[in-house]
């Protein structure tokens, strides 16, 4: 009875590691919102940038909105305990191509910024 719990925890370890390791590169276009003010006021737009910037600058979350969907990624540093660069930020309320690795959990879509263009 040991064996099996132990062989069915062993199973589920090695499940949860292939959902980690399961990223895929990927590039995106679209435009780089403050998911606040874009998800519960709908505030978007070249008069929204000044908020936008200060809003990411604060650690809001930036939302790359997809262009020509409804399809939403919370954008993440290419590595942990730093924050999205001025790259990112300048460009706020703007087009851009973000590339990076692409994650799903949850039903929420999140992506590294390896690069933006």
């Amino acid at each position: 009875m040991k064996k099996i719990a132990i062989a069915a925890l062993g199973l589920m370890l090695a499940a949860g590691f292939a959902t980690v390791a399961s990223a895929a590169q990927k590039s995106v276009t679209g435009t780089l919102e403050d998911s606040f003010c874009y998800v519960t006021m709908g505030a978007h737009g070249p008069g929204h940038k000044k908020c936008a910037i200060g809003c990411a600058k604060k650690g809001i979350p930036v939302a790359l909105v997809e262009k020509g969907t409804d399809k939403i990624y919370i954008l993440m540093p290419k590595k942990s305990d730093t924050s999205l660069g001025s790259d990112v930020i300048g460009k706020m309320e703007g087009e851009v191509t973000v590339s990076g690795d692409a994650y799903e959990k949850g039903g929420v879509r999140y992506l590294t910024v390896q690069s933006v263009k």
